[in-house]
């Protein structure tokens, strides 16, 4: 059983140690000339207004996190686009339930004002 499972732990160990070497070589060997440019906060070619340690809101990240999860959700509609055909009815009525899901949870963070901005 543990046989197995040896090429696996062979690859990660080899990949562990050329990351390791190759970070190291370029610590090494590589060029390390820093000065006040190279060193600057860079922020779209203009000077950083404040701190980087400032906090975000939270609706920031609920924003994205819901971007991210519709986003993937309709990557759905892609395949059984293609398939429409194929599927017949019955992927047509599962379909129409995934997406009546969809606007459900859509509205329910409408109504929980997740997107609104104050």
């Amino acid at each position: 059983m543990m046989a197995s499972y040896i090429p696996l732990i062979l690859m990660l160990a080899a990949g562990m140690f050329l990351a390791i070497v190759l970070l190291k070589l370029h610590q090494w060997l590589g060029p390390h000339r820093p000065n006040d440019e190279k060193t600057s906060t860079y922020e779209s070619g203009m000077e950083p207004i404040r701190s980087a340690r400032e906090r975000f809101s939270v609706k920031y990240y609920m924003v994205a996190v819901l971007f991210i999860l519709f986003d993937i959700e309709v990557i759905f509609l892609y395949p059984w686009a293609v398939n429409f055909r194929a599927l017949g009815l019955f992927g047509y009525v599962e379909m129409v339930i995934f997406i009546t899901i969809l606007f459900i949870g859509y509205f329910y963070i409408l109504r929980k004002g997740a997107l609104k901005w104050d």
